[in-house]
């Protein structure tokens, strides 16, 4: 029996796992700094709060349907902002987009 060298297997496992999508994820600190950015950058979130300074920002669960809850302490009540995951096509990492901001009457 033909033994055959390993360096063309050891190749083709470094080429594999190197296209795994695992490695495109962020680490849990990354992703939740994703997250509070896209709520930042959301003008209905600056709308709903008035412009006020913003307290604290604290992740605060999930929906039923999978949307992840914030909630945005301000100065005279907390606002939630629901986000939904927007995967990439292809790699790359996971960005997010508001579905929903309670108001802040």
């Amino acid at each position: 029996m033909k033994r055959r060298p390993a360096l063309p297997r050891l190749t083709t496992l470094a080429c594999c796992l190197l296209a795994s999508p695992a490695l495109a994820t962020l680490s849990p600190f990354y992703d939740s700094a994703e997250q509070i950015d896209t709520i930042l950058g959301d003008r209905r979130i600056a709308e709903a709060a008035h412009q006020t300074p913003i307290g604290a920002i604290s992740n605060t669960g999930t929906r039923a349907d999978g949307a992840i809850e914030w909630t945005i302490r301000l100065q005279s009540c907390d606002l939630k902002a629901y986000l939904l995951p927007v995967p990439p096509e292809g790699l790359g990492k996971t960005t997010y987009k508001v579905d929903a901001v309670t108001s802040c009457d």
